[in-house]
């Protein structure tokens, strides 16, 4: 199958600090092309694949980020080769998939985002212009908002779990991995590890002004050497490493999270997750097994002991189990062959 690969333009392809969308786009290109596909990857030109590469932007513009002009650009320069492939699958976002309806070519998207107001209507939108594309969700919760869009398949994101070493040996601290954002939650991992009184390390981006300004006013004032701390933004090695020595991660998510890679991250580490049940969550985490659900964050410090007896080898086991490679590279083909039907 002679596939093309459309990524988001912002990051590298893997990232070399944040990017969730880029490690599954990463991990699909060299999937697909173990396989045996003719895989063309449309990335900025500092990605590494094992697909063959094609790119506008020799580095990745991540201080333009948001610039319709090169994003469309980006999606232009696949589009006009359409005719080469059997298939298009984009990661990069809405105006990518509304330009699929000038290409004849079957397209199947990947919908990162959430569909609440107005990205929901800017997908039903879409839907109309170009009727052709195909959607793919990451979980069933993401699709609540708009069931009647043309859904092709359910695909969950996945891990390569070779570069995920799990570490059975627990450590003392929380742990909070993700954008400096309201809806993520690092204001309430704070009250959670100041409530139970353990240390926590903060790990995400904080590029933009908003990310910036939520970081200052909110996590800022509590930051204390020892007790929270603020890390950065982390490579991928500091990532697994804080991961693998940490009690449990906290995911105090409040927004209808599409997938949260962040849950299989520490699962595959060998660390569990305490969650609020908000989107993805119940669909990610095997209540009792992988992590701990809580309907409210300030649950959350007193299931810190039942986070602890969970076993970090059936961890390991249940997240190599459902979010593996192979999987998701199944999956995708699958989709493919029923989009080009």
């Amino acid at each position: 199958m002679k596939i093309a690969l459309l990524a988001p333009v912002w990051f590298p392809v893997p990232p070399t600090g944040y990017g969730g969308i880029e490690w599954v786009v990463s991990l699909l290109a060299d999937g697909l092309a173990d396989a045996g596909h003719d895989v063309t990857l449309f990335a900025s030109g500092d990605s590494r694949t094992k697909a063959e590469l094609s790119f506008v932007y020799e580095i990745a513009p991540s201080a333009e980020i948001g610039r319709s002009q090169l994003e469309i650009r980006h999606a232009l320069a696949c589009f006009e080769r359409a005719a080469e492939f059997d298939v298009i699958h984009d990661h990069s976002g809405p105006p990518a998939a509304a330009l699929a309806g000038a290409v004849a070519t079957p397209t199947v998207h990947t919908v990162h985002g959430p569909l609440l107001g107005e990205p929901g209507d800017l997908y039903a939108q879409i839907a109309r212009v170009a009727p052709r594309t195909r959607l793919v969700s990451l979980s069933l919760n993401q699709r609540a908002p708009h069931p009647e869009l043309p859904w092709l398949a359910n695909v969950p994101n996945a891990l390569d779990f070779s570069v995920y070493p799990a570490e059975p040996q627990r450590g003392d601290y929380l742990l909070f991995l993700g954008r400096m954002s309201p809806e993520k939650g690092a204001h309430r991992a704070v009250a959670v590890a100041l409530e139970a009184g353990v240390p926590l390390k903060i790990a995400g981006k904080r590029r933009e002004p908003a990310e910036q300004q939520y970081f200052h006013e909110l996590v800022e004032p509590h930051l204390r050497e020892g007790r929270i701390e603020y890390v950065g933004e982390v490579t991928h090695a500091e990532k697994v490493e804080l991961l693998q020595n940490a009690r449990a991660t906290l995911f105090p998510i409040d927004w209808d999270e599409p997938f949260g890679l962040v849950m299989i991250e520490s699962m595959a580490c060998g660390t569990p997750v305490i969650a609020t049940r908000r989107g993805s969550v119940p669909e990610v985490i095997e209540e009792g097994r992988t992590g701990v659900i809580v309907d409210d964050y300030a649950e959350m410090a007193a299931v810190l002991k039942a986070a602890d007896a969970l076993d970090p080898a059936d961890l390991r086991n249940a997240a190599e189990e459902r979010f593996s490679r192979e999987r998701m590279v199944d999956a995708y083909v699958d989709a493919y062959a029923a989009a080009m039907r």
